[in-house]
Formats: C-alpha cells, sequence, structure tokens
C-alpha cells in the first residue's frame, strides 16, 4: 500500500492507495487544514489513526512520498511558507515505513501530469506542441510554484527549484506602478509577491490606495476578491482579478520562453481551477504572447489549465510506487 501526500501551507491532502494499471486508486483520503496542526507528523499520526479505525487491521504501508512546498535537501524540506519541517527518512522511522521520499511540491506535480485524464485538463492555447519537447507546469496557490520538464531517456527529468522566489519583471505599465508600490513597502518584489493568493490582495490593496477604493475586510483573503468579481460584478476586485492574470499570463509565458516549452505548459494550483472563466477570457493568453519578437514563437506554445486539485498528490503517488 502505498502512501500519497501534498503537503503546502495552506492544506494537506493524504491518500493510501495503489496504482493498477497506470490509474491511482485510493482506499482512504483526507483533507487537512495546515493552519490547524503544529506540524506534518502530528497530521501524519492523525491519518494512520483514522485510516486503522474502521478495519481490524492496519493497511500496510510500505511506501510513501510526500510533495512539500520548499526547497529539498536531501531527503527533508523547510517549507517556505510554514515553519514545518518535513523529513522522510524521520518519518520511515517514526512510523515504521520502510521507504519514504520527500520531493519538491512542483516535482510532485510535474510527475502527476502522467496521470491526468482529459476531463482535468482545459486548453486555453491549443499552440502547435511537439511531442517530446519541453513542457512547463505553474501554479499559484499560497505562493508561487515552477517546474520544468525535459524528456530524458526513459521518461521525463523535472527541475524543480524556488523560482516563484525570482524577482517580478513587470510588462505593462501598469504593472511597473504595482512594483513601485510594492517595492516602496517591502523592497525586493518576488513573482509570487504578485502571482499567488497573497499577491493578488496585494494587487488589490494598490489599486485601492490609487483609487480611494473601500478596504477589504480584515482577514479577507485572495477567495473573497475573486467571489466578488467573478459573481457579483464588484468594479474594483474586477480590476483586481485582471491584472492578476495578466501578471500571471506574463510570468508564465517568460518560464515558457526560457525553455521554449513547445511540449506545453500547466497551469496548476490552488487558484488556476477557481478563476478559469477569466483565465479562459483573452487576457491570460495576451500577456503570456507578448514577448516581443518572439511573440511569434510563444504563440505556438500550447497552454492548458489543470482543474484537478489532487495533481500533486497523483505525482507522489507515482514517485513512491517507482522502482
Amino acid at each position: 500500500m502505498i502512501l500519497a501526500g501534498d503537503i503546502g501551507a495552506t492544506k494537506v491532502l493524504l491518500e493510501a492507495g495503489a496504482l493498477q494499471r497506470g490509474r491511482w486508486r485510493t482506499a482512504f483520503g483526507k483533507r487537512y487544514a495546515s493552519a490547524d496542526h503544529a506540524d506534518f507528523g502530528n497530521v501524519l499520526q492523525a491519518f494512520l489513526a483514522e485510516l486503522a479505525a474502521p478495519r481490524r487491521a492496519p493497511l500496510k504501508i510500505t511506501r510513501a512520498c510526500f510533495g512539500v512546498a520548499g526547497p529539498v535537501v536531501g531527503n527533508r524540506v523547510q517549507m517556505t511558507n510554514l515553519p514545518w519541517l518535513v523529513d522522510g527518512d524521520a518519518i520511515a522511522a517514526r512510523f515504521g515505513i520502510a521507504r519514504v521520499r520527500v520531493v519538491n511540491d512542483f516535482a510532485a506535480a510535474a510527475a502527476g501530469i502522467e496521470l491526468l485524464q482529459p476531463a482535468d485538463l482545459v486548453t486555453l492555447q491549443p499552440g502547435e506542441p511537439v511531442p517530446g519537447a519541453a513542457r512547463v507546469v505553474i501554479g499559484a496557490g499560497t505562493g508561487l510554484g515552477v517546474a520544468y520538464m525535459i524528456r530524458a531517456a526513459g521518461g521525463w527529468r523535472v527541475i524543480a527549484g524556488e523560482a516563484g522566489h525570482a524577482g517580478f519583471a513587470p510588462a505593462a505599465p501598469e504593472q511597473v506602478d504595482l512594483w513601485r508600490d510594492l517595492y516602496s513597502r517591502e523592497g525586493r518584489v518576488a513573482a509570487e509577491d504578485v502571482v499567488s493568493g497573497p499577491g493578488l490582495v496585494h494587487i488589490y490593496d494598490f489599486l485601492r490606495r490609487r483609487e480611494s477604493g473601500p478596504p477589504l475586510p480584515a482577514g479577507a483573503a485572495a477567495a473573497a476578491i475573486s467571489h466578488a468579481a467573478l459573481e457579483l460584478g464588484d468594479p474594483l476586485c474586477s480590476r483586481a482579478l485582471d491584472l492578476f492574470v495578466s501578471c500571471f499570463g506574463a510570468v508564465a509565458g517568460d518560464h515558457a520562453l526560457a525553455v521554449m516549452a513547445r511540449g506545453g505548459v500547466y497551469l496548476t494550483g490552488g487558484i488556476a481551477p477557481k478563476i478559469l472563466p477569466r483565465l479562459a477570457s483573452g487576457g491570460f493568453c495576451a500577456a503570456f504572447n507578448a514577448k516581443g519578437v518572439h511573440s511569434g514563437a510563444v504563440r505556438k506554445i500550447p497552454v492548458i489549465a489543470v482543474t484537478d486539485e489532487k495533481l500533486g498528490l497523483l505525482g507522489a503517488a507515482l514517485i513512491a510506487g517507482a522502482r
């Protein structure tokens, strides 16, 4: 039995199951709010207790893999946006699991592309795909994650890092004004300061201050802005979401250009499925393709939104099951 997990600053997805004929079959799964737990060990202990509770004999977990939001050093991750240390060797010893791997969450997401079904994919730009060409997996949630996929002997080589913390390069006059506003308040502006859930809040606050708009209620987050924009037609929230989408498109296009990703750019993470109508309305691809002398080449790159929130978990399961 395989244990797979997707561990982020907002939520933890855990499932026990098996890989059968190229599909992940779940025996038991659970979602946890990261903020409700002091560390990942407590989450895993609760999960394993629930897994065993309805059974006379607990399922035997022999392999595990966890995709974790942060840089991997050895077999452990100190998370970037949460004070958790996820140590694969320590987990193996504590819970008696023979083999535990810890990987970057976007390494897991990239691996999970293989297990997606057509219904999990929405094409924003068909492009002209080239089989075996480089791919980019990029997703916004609590932070911004990026991984590159390069074809190698026997499959795909995944290169995951901390590209969300690379500098944000404004690509239009309003983005320049946004950059200046953020820089004046915080100093260096990273891509995930703009393209993430907190980034959408930063964008709204920038527009509100510039136009004397109403402040968000205390504690309100990106979900409140996107809901007001998509469901209520709030003008300021709509403008904030449009600016977010154009920044997302510009950043994704830069990464696509970096490796000429004719194999496709996959938009993942928690935000993309929730704002899919706005992503599909044209602003994202317009910003994605605005690459000067290379605009024509970038238009040939397919852009696909992934709607399955379990992508990282699927990839972790596939990695755990690999020989």
